[in-house]
């Protein structure tokens, strides 16, 4: 009877074993943390060296955390495995294990513990890390690429490139609009050559009554102006892509998003944009299929 339970414990562990085994080599990097949760300094007693160095001796390729990473881990970070030391408490032994985490911080591994029993720190850390690495020695680690990583990777790039394409699209767009809206302008803001025509002067006999005095009648000349479509003052509040526009009331006139040029917004609900042309800010757009023009006062 103890001969059969004896088998299924060595079964089971050799399960496991092979499971880990098949389960870690789809990783091609392990991060070592700079500083571990139970000691206070950085690298103290060298055991994030120590546990580097043991990584890389049985096979992994191990980066201490917030050193320069490869290009392939820096697009996808789910390659790479984080690494901890987990510390068991004890009065006379020092226990430590090996524990490793995914990007999606899941625990796929964890070692055996690793015990000493020596007195000073540095040699009982040192111990017990070694010993918790003897089991990850009998993984013999090997790096096989995963499809379903590799799928990751591959859609993290397509769809980074997409966005990429799609902003250089908006903004050469908003850059021939703005062309096409200043060509307009200049056009209709060209001084015209004013045709000034003489009248001759006319010589008119002044009669004088010494009975009776004729009042003269004031004439008031009215100089034409043309009105120019302004409005009142608005204050520009910031918001998370751009701003928005309120009146004294204060009231939301107008929202606004920023785009990849400078002083020229687009604006919310409405087939138009705004720039700033000199000192003034341009608002134009369409209404009726006819294109519009307002000098708007902001204040940012």
């Amino acid at each position: 009877m103890k001969i059969k339970i004896s088998a299924l414990f060595i079964t089971f562990f050799l399960t496991i074993g092979v499971f880990a085994q098949s389960n870690l080599n789809n990783y091609k990097y392990v991060i070592v943390p700079a500083k571990y949760d139970f000691l206070k300094d950085k690298d103290q007693y060298q055991l994030n060296s120590l546990t580097q160095f043991l990584f890389n001796k049985y096979g992994f390729e191990a980066l201490i955390e917030g050193e320069k990473y490869p290009d392939d881990l820096m697009k996808n970070r789910c390659l790479a495995l984080k690494s901890d030391l987990i510390k068991d408490s004890g009065m006379f032994k020092t226990k430590l294990a090996v524990e490793l985490k995914d990007c999606n911080d899941q625990v796929v591994y964890t070692s055996q513990m690793g015990e000493s029993r020596e007195k000073e720190y540095d040699k009982a850390y040192t111990q017990a890390v070694r010993n918790a690495f003897e089991s990850l020695e009998l993984l013999n680690y090997k790096y096989e690429p995963s499809s379903t990583l590799a799928v990751t990777e591959s859609q993290e790039v397509v769809a980074n490139n997409q966005v990429a394409k799609e902003i250089q699209q908006l903004k050469e767009e908003i850059l021939s609009l703005k062309k096409e809206k200043e060509s307009e302008v200049q056009e209709r803001t060209e001084p015209k050559a004013e045709i000034v025509v003489k009248v001759p002067e006319k010589v008119i006999p002044v009669v004088v009554v010494p009975t009776k005095e004729i009042p003269v009648k004031e004439i008031k000349s009215e100089a034409l102006t043309e009105k120019v479509n302004t409005s009142g003052v608005l204050y520009a509040q910031a918001l998370e892509n751009g701003f928005q526009l309120v009146d004294s009331t204060p009231k939301v006139i107008y929202r606004i998003q920023k785009t990849g040029i400078a002083d020229v917004f687009l604006v919310e609900n409405k087939s138009g944009i705004i720039y700033k042309k000199g000192a003034d800010w341009i608002l134009e757009y369409y209404e009726n299929n006819v294109l519009k023009q307002d000098i708007l006062n902001i204040k940012f």
